[in-house]
């Protein structure tokens, strides 16, 4: 194990040129109506690379005053601007140019998000900032296929709708996948006609402003995006609270969309989505191939360093072959390469944050101290950079911290069930309900679990498998809306009916 992670002992020096072309840090400022500058305040915070625990850059620190600024300009935008009355295929056009953008600097915004949130690198480049350009021509190509309905009404009249767009737009995404984060947000609600103010995680501000600088050259018009770097306290309770934003689209934690919908609430009544997190279950029965669920339930916690909403924290399996099971899921985490995420070899990069590797450590703390049996892992690696080794604890209770908490970091909590109502009663006996997986070969196991469990997806026998045309949101306190597919589109537009007379028609 320590062999395969020697790399994360090495210098700064060597961290800093584990990639031939590191960007330079090219947009650090506030971007609102079409330009980058400075804060009003004139203040900057530091982003740090979790790999080194370095000083990236200094970063503008947008505030309440910016977010006016930056509203003002969208309201423009909105009201009197081009984008809400330009043909839809005008705008799929543009959208288009910036995806396309987007793919020719590909190596150096996947550099940024490595820099900035320690995601490998070639999971960037080769997933991750592919699906956020896919995304912008999935919704591009919606743009023009937005339509109301005919309605037949009793009497002499004729009913239709229209689909409007829903106005300023503010967008709060989160630190664990800042590309594809933004466009999950941003495609939709740039298809329907929007104009919008999107706060980046102040932990991975540096690719937000620079898909800023891109949608500049793809002609997307000044003040339709803008993007303010800042803190959630702040610049977040801002973009909550604005008398002028018509909706705000939030991912995080649970804590902050009370937050924000309470902003909402006491100021205009704006509406408000959310996708707070999970604690999602991976249900393995004893039909199930061994060495496949050993692959997806690793895969499941340990892909982005278990930094993922929907990532399978909790495995369930059936005891004719828990034993079998346990073993193989030990020695693949055991051989799971934590290293230098510019690395090709590695697997698993730092945690995003020092705050997040300590708060993943305490869970690893609780977890012994409950009383679960930790089979691997547990610890810092190395003695520079966010690192921590991949993780499971066995002889773990529902009720234990470890197994109703989002850790979000490489913590697997493995259980052992023998009833498909058993495993039923479990895997719902969480506030959360995001995702689940469940893997089986019989039809009827796998139709009786997946209506069963109170989830918004559910894989059987794959895990992480989604796209554009995916809808993507949680039950329970996993929060409400939807992302992706159609159902995130209309999210960001408003129904009107208009009704008027009919005279003398003989058809009614």
């Amino acid at each position: 194990m320590l062999a395969k992670m020697s790399a994360l002992s090495v210098s700064s020096d060597t961290h800093n040129n584990s990639f031939l072309n590191m960007p330079t840090i090219k947009f650090t400022k506030l971007f609102i109506n079409g330009n980058f500058v400075d804060s009003i305040s004139g203040r900057t915070f530091e982003t740090i690379d979790p790999r080194t625990e370095e000083v990236i850059a200094r970063v503008s620190e947008g505030d309440r005053e910016d977010i006016d600024v930056a509203v003002a300009a969208a309201r423009e935008a909105f009201d009197r601007g081009p984008w809400p009355r330009m043909a839809a295929s005008e705008r799929a056009k543009i959208m288009m140019k910036w995806a396309d953008l987007i793919e020719e600097n590909i190596e150096e915004v996947a550099a940024l998000d490595t820099m900035d949130a320690g995601k490998l690198y070639y999971s960037n480049k080769f997933g991750e900032i592919p699906a956020a350009a896919n995304l912008l021509r999935y919704y591009a190509g919606a743009a023009d296929k937005i339509h109301g309905e005919v309605l037949r009404v009793n009497g002499n009249f004729h009913a239709y709708t229209l689909m409007e767009p829903i106005g300023v737009v503010g967008h709060i995404i989160p630190w664990n996948a800042p590309s594809h984060s933004f466009f999950i947000k941003v495609s939709p609600s740039l298809a329907a006609g929007c104009t919008m103010v999107l706060k980046p995680a102040e932990q991975t501000p540096l690719s937000a402003l620079f898909y800023a600088h891109l949608a500049k050259l793809a002609g997307i018009p000044d003040g339709v995006l803008n993007v303010v770097p800042g803190f959630g306290p702040t610049a977040g309770a801002a973009i909550s609270s604005h008398m002028e934003i018509d909706a705000v689209s939030f991912t995080g934690s649970v804590e902050v969309g009370r937050e924000v919908m309470q902003a909402a609430a006491r100021s205009n009544l704006k509406p408000v989505s959310l996708e707070l997190g999970g604690k999602s279950p991976l249900i393995i029965f004893d039909d199930a191939d061994i060495d496949q669920a050993v692959e997806l339930a690793i895969m499941g916690i340990m892909y982005n360093k278990g930094e993922v909403c929907v990532g399978s924290s909790r495995v369930y399996v059936q005891e004719g072959i828990y034993d079998g099971f346990e073993k193989k899921l030990v020695e693949k985490a055991k051989a799971w390469v934590v290293g230098d995420p510019f690395d090709p070899k590695s697997q698993q990069g730092p945690q995003a944050s020092k705050d997040q590797f300590k708060k993943i450590l305490s869970y690893i703390e609780h977890g012994k101290k409950e009383g679960a049996k930790l089979l691997t892992g547990g610890n810092r690696v190395g003695d520079k950079g966010c690192y921590i080794e991949p993780t499971v604890f066995s002889n773990v209770k529902d009720d234990m911290v470890i197994a109703q908490e989002e850790i979000f970091g490489p913590v697997l909590a493995l259980m052992k069930f023998k009833t498909i109502e058993e495993a039923i009663k479990s895997a719902n006996n969480t506030k959360y309900g995001l995702a689940a997986g469940i893997m089986t070969n019989n039809l009827d196991t796998s139709n009786t679990m997946s209506r069963s469990i109170r989830a918004g997806i559910i894989w059987i026998n794959c895990y992480f498998v989604a796209g554009s045309e995916v809808p993507f949101g949680g039950y329970k306190m996993s929060g409400f809306g939807r992302d992706l597919g159609m159902e995130a589109l209309h999210k960001y537009l408003q129904i009107k009916s208009v009704v008027t007379p009919i005279r003398n028609s003989p058809w009614l």
